[in-house]
């Protein structure tokens, strides 16, 4: 599975960004995509995932603020940022998880995307 994410860039706080994530090669038993973030010296944490079955997983620190869709056909998934703050800058990572026919679950990664939010 390969992950191409877009969308990052810099923009004001209170501003909104859209980031994109299309995937491609064996996509067949993607069972959930997502995105995580890292912020400069701290670890990778979860911003949200949504399964093939339409649950989502989305942290308390970006609820109501961000949202998680996925265009099946395009076998892309969406963060829109809406009232972005600066607590909010960080690489936004891509995920994607597979499952095989044994259960056995296999994470990839896109490249990381930067997004900077000024005050």
């Amino acid at each position: 599975v390969q992950l191409q994410a877009s969308g990052g860039g810099l923009v004001q706080a209170g501003g909104s960004l859209r980031l994109s994530c299309a995937a491609s090669g064996d996509i067949s038993r993607i069972s959930r995509m997502g995105w995580y973030r890292q912020a400069p010296g701290k670890q990778r944490e979860l911003v949200a995932t949504l399964t093939s079955s339409g649950n989502t997983n989305v942290a308390d620190s970006v609820k109501g603020r961000f949202t998680i869709s996925r265009d099946n056909a395009k076998m892309t998934v969406y963060l829109q940022m809406n009232s972005l703050a600066p607590d909010d800058t960080a690489v936004y990572y891509c995920n994607a998880q597979r499952t095989d026919w044994s259960r056995t679950t296999y994470d990839y990664w896109g490249q990381g995307t930067l997004v900077t939010v000024s005050s």
